[in-house]
């Protein structure tokens, strides 16, 4: 069974996003960092995300020669949509051999989990990363805080009730002052 990680960068003040829904600041000239990043992009067998980041990456990563297109290209895809297989019209190359999940999230994401391989590694944006979270889907989180604070913006966790306890399991400081955090839930 596959365990389900959810990798996202954010802001030392929380934020995953700016309030306009804009993301360079996430992407630092840290060797090293960016070392980390490949690596754990090919430690997956699955890349999910949402629709809105499947139709941006879709455009970006077949074209690009940017260290992240192999693992991003090679490496299988799910997009999660109420779309259907309209989604894939206009991908390239192996984005368009994307799975497309437009049932239940639960369910969608179980039978992902139940098949053998390498974890799942869900990409953002905010509105799938935190429905992942809000069922309780999440099996690790890899959080990469970078050196930036941002003011305000968008958090990655949805409002919650009670306090939700995270279990540090791992820590990577890294030379540009970014650190990886990685989480199970508590």
């Amino acid at each position: 069974m596959r365990e389900l990680i959810l990798k996202m960068a954010m802001s030392v003040d929380g934020f995953v996003s700016d309030l306009s829904g804009t993301n360079t600041w996430m992407f630092g000239a840290d060797d090293e960092a960016r070392a980390w990043n490949v690596e754990t992009l090919w430690n997956a067998s699955l890349h999910i995300m949402g629709s809105r980041s499947f139709e941006a990456m879709a455009a970006w990563w077949p074209s690009s020669t940017d260290i992240f297109a192999p693992p991003m290209n090679e490496i299988p895809k799910a997009v999660f949509t109420r779309q259907g297989a309209a989604i894939l019209d206009g991908a390239r190359d192996s984005w368009a051999q994307a799975h497309v999940a437009g049932g239940d999230l639960a369910e969608e994401i179980a039978r992902l989990k139940a098949q053998d391989g390498k974890p799942i590694l869900a990409h953002g944006g905010v509105t799938f990363a935190r429905s992942l979270v809000a069922y309780g889907l999440v099996d690790r989180f890899v959080l990469v805080v970078a050196p930036v604070a941002l003011g305000d913006g968008l958090s990655l966790f949805p409002p919650v009730e009670t306090p939700r306890r995270l279990q540090l399991v791992g820590s990577k400081a890294f030379p540009g002052g970014a650190v990886a955090q990685t989480y199970r839930p508590g």
